[in-house]
């Protein structure tokens, strides 16, 4: 039983530090610390430093593709190759020394037709058995309708394969509505708060409204996070709320990623689903303990799961 992740629009992002923002001027920048981007990246390398196995599938060719690679593999995560129409995009973030603040700029991947899609979904097929974990994570790539990416999960969830999702937006809609009963789907609270239409104000209407996902066929379970507050699980087994830990925050960047990283890990070892909610969320807490790229930490994770204890509602 192999745990997989998918990314269709990676990059490699680039932070850099001046002293400050001033329009007009050349800005000198400190040497580039370069990353592997992208929440499917993010989620097997977290698995990774979990203590699991996973396997990153990205589109992603040429000598970029080989780049991060070679950055995958210094995180101890086997990458393999899906196809891609073009290059890679690189993102880049600049901090403001004078200032502490974080200025992210963010690019658009190249634009992909219908046949790119055809061709990455032939390929996980081939790829993926049943019993297999496919965690999909991470924007779609530019000219993928939502609906596109539906029609993969169902095809996938038709031959077994056990599909994780956390997106947003117009693919979160789609797939919420298209009743694929794939196995996971995650959301945080304002995806959810802009899926059901109507403010979710206490862990109560955020457990409903993961109930009512799961009674409409859109998964098997359904997650919902509540920031700081922790997440909410349903299933057709019952409903459960776990807390986040109270810890000092260093950057919240990667919590989303590391929470799928945990329940993932925890699903894959025939865990009961309160303890998969309960290591999500010490996952995620962890990871808000480290700087935004360094992810969620084994050692911190058993730690805290002490604090984020699931309990029924």
């Amino acid at each position: 039983m192999a745990i997989l992740t998918v990314t269709l629009n990676p990059a490699i992002d680039l932070e850099t530090t001046t002293p400050q923002i001033v329009p007009g001027e050349k800005l000198r920048c400190t040497e580039p610390r370069r990353d592997p981007g992208g929440g499917g990246l993010n989620v097997a390398r977290a698995i990774t430093q979990l203590g699991g196995q996973a396997v990153a599938l990205v589109a992603a060719q040429g000598m970029a593709g080989a780049e991060l690679a070679r950055m995958l593999a210094d995180h101890g995560v086997a990458m393999e190759h899906l196809p891609a129409p073009g290059d890679l995009r690189q993102n880049l973030s600049v901090i403001e020394g004078a200032s502490g603040q974080q200025f992210r700029f963010i690019f658009p991947g190249p634009t992909w037709a219908a046949a790119d899609m055809a061709g990455v979904q032939d390929a996980l097929l081939n790829r993926a058995g049943p019993g297999d974990w496919l965690v999909l994570s991470g924007s779609l790539p530019p000219g993928i309708a939502p609906e596109a990416q539906v029609a993969m999960v169902q095809a996938l969830t038709g031959q077994g394969v056990l599909v994780v999702a956390d997106t947003s937006g117009a693919a979160l809609a789609a797939l919420a509505s298209a009743r694929t009963l794939m196995a996971v789907l995650r959301m945080d609270q304002v995806e959810s708060e802009a899926l059901a239409g109507r403010a979710l104000p206490d862990l109560f209407d955020s457990a409903d409204f993961a109930a009512d996902l799961v009674r409409s066929g859109a998964a098997r379970t359904v997650i919902l996070a509540r920031g700081a507050e922790g997440s909410v699980l349903a299933a057709e087994t019952g409903r459960w709320f776990a807390p986040a830990a109270d810890v000092p925050v260093v950057s919240r960047t990667g919590a989303g990623d590391s929470f799928v990283a945990g329940a993932v890990l925890a699903l894959s070892r025939g865990q009961p689903l309160p303890e998969v909610l309960s290591w999500g969320c010490a996952a995620a807490s962890a990871a808000v303990t480290t700087p935004a790229t360094a992810l969620c930490e084994a050692a911190t994770l058993q730690a805290l799961l002490p604090l984020c204890g699931a309990s029924a509602i």
